[in-house]
């Protein structure tokens, strides 16, 4: 099955995630098919703390990748910035 997760990057105690479409049989760290965003819960103020590609993400729900709870959670309250 295909899964939409996040992918840990950053150093020891400051996190930095990607996004990505992978087969849910490879570890979290490991192969991705596809990077659809980012998210940065240690960014400073005039940072950005999340992008997504919203095309990108419905496109993989479309063809059936299931997204996980936390990925599902950031999508639902996504406000691009215009």
């Amino acid at each position: 099955m295909v899964t939409i997760r996040m992918n840990r990057g950053g150093s020891k105690k400051r996190p930095f995630y990607h996004l990505v479409v992978a087969d849910s049989r490879c570890p979290r760290d490991g192969r991705y098919i596809e990077q659809v965003g980012f998210y940065n819960p240690m960014a400073s103020k005039g940072d950005e703390m999340l992008r997504l590609n919203l095309d990108r993400i419905n496109h993989w729900k479309g063809l059936g990748a299931q997204p996980s709870q936390r990925v599902d959670y950031l999508v639902s309250n996504y406000k691009p910035a215009i």
